[in-house]
C-alpha cells in the first residue's frame, strides 16, 4: 500500500513537471501569439493608448535553462497628444516588429527574457475629429518640419510564464532610436501583453 501511494506521488509529481514545459537543448518550437499594446511615446504632452499584438515567434534550446527567441509582431502603437491647434489628434503608428531575445528559466515554465527589436513602420496616421490623414501631412500643415522615422529600434524585456503549451507573455520595450526626425524626445514606451500557443516542429 505504502508503495502503490509512493508510485502515485512520483506520478504526480512528474505530470506536474511535465506540464510547465520549456524548450530542451536543440528543440525548435514555433508560437502563434496575439495580445494587447499600452502604447506612449516619452515626452510632455502626450497620452497612452491602446492596440492590438499578433504575430509569430521562434524558440530555439541553446543550452540548459537558455533559450534564444526570434519573432515577427504585428503592433499597433503611438500615442494620444494634447490640443493642437485646437485639435486633439492621436497618433496611429504599425510596424512590424522584430524582436530577437534570450530567455533563461528560472524553473520550468517560468522564463525572463531580454533583447534588442528592430521595427519597421508599415502605416503611420493621425485621427481627429472622425477624420484620418497621413502623419507627416498632418505635421506639414501645422508647420512644424518633422516625419515619422520609418525604422525603429528598442530593447525588450519580460517574462513569460507556460503551462500546457499555452503562454502568457509581458515585456515592456524602451525605445533607443526617436519616433520623429528633428524631434529630441518622443521614443517609443510600450507594454506588451500576448498569449500564444507554443509547438514543437
Amino acid at each position: 500500500m505504502i508503495m502503490k501511494k509512493m508510485i502515485l506521488m512520483a506520478a504526480i509529481m512528474l505530470s506536474s513537471v511535465s506540464a510547465f514545459a520549456q524548450n530542451e537543448v536543440g528543440q525548435f518550437t514555433l508560437q502563434p501569439k496575439v495580445g494587447i499594446n499600452f502604447a506612449n511615446l516619452t515626452g510632455d504632452g502626450t497620452k497612452g493608448k491602446v492596440g492590438f499584438a499578433g504575430g509569430l515567434e521562434a524558440e530555439y534550446g541553446v543550452a540548459e535553462n537558455f533559450s534564444l527567441t526570434l519573432g515577427a509582431i504585428f503592433s499597433m502603437e503611438g500615442c494620444k497628444f494634447e490640443e493642437v491647434a485646437n485639435k486633439s489628434p492621436k497618433l496611429n503608428l504599425n510596424y512590424i516588429n522584430v524582436p530577437v531575445m534570450l530567455q533563461y528559466y528560472i524553473v520550468p515554465g517560468l522564463a525572463i527574457k531580454a533583447g534588442v527589436q528592430p521595427g519597421f513602420n508599415i502605416s503611420k496616421k493621425v485621427s481627429y475629429d472622425g477624420t484620418s490623414v497621413d502623419a507627416d501631412d498632418f505635421y506639414q500643415g501645422l508647420g512644424i518640419d518633422t516625419k515619422i522615422k520609418t525604422f525603429n529600434f528598442a530593447i525588450p524585456v519580460g517574462a513569460s510564464y507556460e503551462y500546457k503549451n499555452v503562454v502568457l507573455d509581458a515585456r515592456y520595450i524602451f525605445g533607443a532610436t526617436k519616433t520623429f526626425e528633428h524631434a529630441d524626445k518622443n521614443k517609443t514606451s510600450l507594454f506588451q501583453i500576448t498569449l500564444g500557443y507554443k509547438f514543437a516542429l
